[in-house]
């Protein structure tokens, strides 16, 4: 029987608990906090799939492959969108009751999609219908395992991912932080990270504090490859508030519009499908106009929707604005760009494989290439429910790495070098840049605040090569003289310490991946380089080996396998 480790409770998570559950495998579900907390439970908008008649895979992806500005993996794309709706129907299985009208289930209309595909639940509560039914069916599995010794699934909360341990080239296990404060290694045959994004790289995120990129870290740090880090999506619109919480884009998808302190509708100049341009577009629109008036927050105005709908549709969002003091029915809102969702991370094939042996990846941990520089939106639900099924059918498929057929190596090219990173937790980040000096926060030594407001202003939404330079000389700088976790420290002071370690070690890599992208695409966009170049239409793969790191241009990273949909079975 094969042990499983699975880390994080995220949909991904939940779903490759659950899939190996019932496939016979002995299963260790492991999450920071507790089982239901996790990113996907603030997701608003819904899960996008070509569920119905006037809709088409084939429309699905056409609209992915736009949206990733030709740096989608054609393969997972279609693998993507052609299983996508069978796992939808799993999800349904499982308990997700989606919204429905008289014409059965309810469908929205989201920015760069052609069609109305979009399917939520609680009006803007997908991601929390989602989370209670998976966690729910968890922890059925869990309590039914007890009576079953053939299969067992056990959960372990309140338990942090360390490290990852790898022997012969073969990862091995993990080594947990518990309640009990011991670090402690658990072994297993196969470990599948579904730890989901780093959104604390930045201080305005819609992600909770969670997101700290532990499982992408611990990955990079075991040697494992990661790509397309340079692409970090902002959603265009959190609500200007403390906790910047989420405003969907299915507000604008019902009708509502951006203005500025003037009361000028703006987007309309800066793309042809102004409110409905894609994320990236819509971002910098925003961020621009912010910089014309001062920094103020531009204004979202849904007053033309009516309360009844607002209120309806969107409840969360609603009572967010009610926490504030605003009242969307009746006024504009303020709204900033955001940190919002990675589309790189850990590089991995069609079957969620990374590169190397024994570990895979899910979810936003993972990089499947299926987003490319910008992710349509509410396909992120889609692409962590599809690849999780994946991950564990994959585990009967013989034991191998990602196989990289990359085109042409860059290791000296980019301005401020190579990333080198140590073999240990929370090792140093080196980049090596003598373009530009250190970038002064006020901090010596790297605290959480310091990295954060250094990559908003280095690596945000708008970024420049003399800045990313400048801020890789401070975080070597910071990375050279950055403490040891306490070992005798309060636990909550451990787990704080591990998590800033992470967000160093994945910050010098992101800014150095920042730098070698000489270009504007999708999510990243360069001042000195505003324009894409055809050239440069693959994705960077950095990896470790022999204390060195060497970045790979790869046009594409997937084996070949059968990507017809399957209907699993759910029960």
């Amino acid at each position: 029987m094969t042990h499983v480790l699975v880390v994080g409770s995220g949909l991904a998570g939940l779903i490759a608990a659950v899939r190996a559950t019932d496939a016979g495998h002995r299963v260790t579900l492991v999450t920071k906090a507790g089982l239901p907390d996790s990113n996907t439970r603030y997701a608003q908008g819904g899960i996008a799939a070509a569920m119905f008649p006037d809709d088409s895979v084939e429309s699905h992806v056409q609209d992915t492959l736009r949206a990733g500005a030709g740096l989608c993996d054609p393969v997972a794309v279609r693998v993507l969108c052609s299983e996508g709706p069978a796992r939808v129907r799993d999800l349904i299985r499982f308990g997700v009751d989606f919204d429905r009208d008289e014409s059965g289930v309810t469908r929205g209309l989201e920015a760069a999609h052609s069609r109305s595909r979009v399917l939520h639940a609680g009006g803007d509560a997908t991601g929390a219908a989602i989370e209670a039914a998976l966690v729910a069916t968890v922890r059925e599995r869990a309590a039914r395992s007890l009576r079953d010794p053939g299969a067992r699934l056990n959960i372990l909360e309140h338990t942090m991912l360390v490290d990852l341990t790898v022997r012969d080239g073969r990862v091995t296990g993990a080594v947990l932080l518990g309640p009990d404060e011991i670090l402690t290694p658990l072994v297993s045959d196969t470990v599948i990270l579904a730890t989901g994004g780093a959104g604390e790289l930045f201080p305005h995120t819609t992600n909770p504090t969670l997101a700290t990129g532990d499982g992408v870290a611990a990955a990079w740090r075991a040697g494992a490859s990661v790509s397309d880090l340079e692409f970090y999506q902002f959603h265009p619109t959190a609500l200007a508030v403390p906790g910047t919480p989420l405003v969907s884009e299915a507000v604008r998808g019902e009708g509502a519009v951006l203005r500025n302190s003037a009361g000028h509708r703006f987007m309309l100049e800066v793309h042809p499908d102004g409110e409905l341009a894609p994320r990236d577009v819509v971002a910098r629109g925003i961020a621009r106009e912010m910089a014309r008036q001062g920094g103020v927050p531009v204004r979202l105005d849904a007053t033309g929707l009516g309360r009844e709908l607002l209120e309806r549709r969107f409840p969360t969002i609603t009572a967010a604005c009610r926490a504030a003091g605003l009242d969307w029915a009746v006024e504009s809102i303020p709204v900033a760009p955001a940190a919002h969702y990675w589309m790189g991370g850990v590089l991995t094939d069609i079957w969620g494989r990374s590169s190397l042996p024994g570990l895979f990846a899910v979810g936003e941990a993972a990089r499947t290439g299926a987003h490319g520089a910008n992710r349509l939106a509410s396909n992120s639900l889609l692409e962590a429910a599809v690849f999780a099924d994946r991950a564990v059918r994959a585990l009967r498929l013989p034991v191998r790495g990602v196989r990289n057929g990359g085109t042409s190596v860059s290791t000296g090219s980019t301005t401020g070098g190579p990333v080198t990173t140590g073999s240990t937790t929370g090792g140093p980040v080196s980049t090596g840049s003598t373009t530009g000096g250190p970038v002064s926060t006020g901090s010596t030594t790297g605290d959480r605040a310091a990295v954060q407001q250094l990559m908003w202003e280095c690596a945000g939404v708008l970024r420049s090569g003399a800045k990313l330079a400048a801020a890789s000389v401070t975080l070597a700088d910071w990375a050279t003289r950055r403490p040891e976790p306490d070992g005798t420290a309060p636990l909550n002071m451990r787990i704080r310490a591990y998590e800033d370690a992470n967000l160093l070690d994945l910050a010098g890599v992101t800014v150095a991946s920042a730098l070698a992208r000489q270009e504007s695409r999708g999510a990243h966009h360069r001042s000195d380089f505003p324009d894409s170049r055809p050239e440069l239409a693959h994705s960077i793969v950095w990896s470790r080996g022999a204390g060195e790191t060497a970045a790979e241009m790869n046009s594409t990273v997937n084996l070949d396998h059968l990507t017809e949909a399957e209907e699993a079975i759910a029960c």
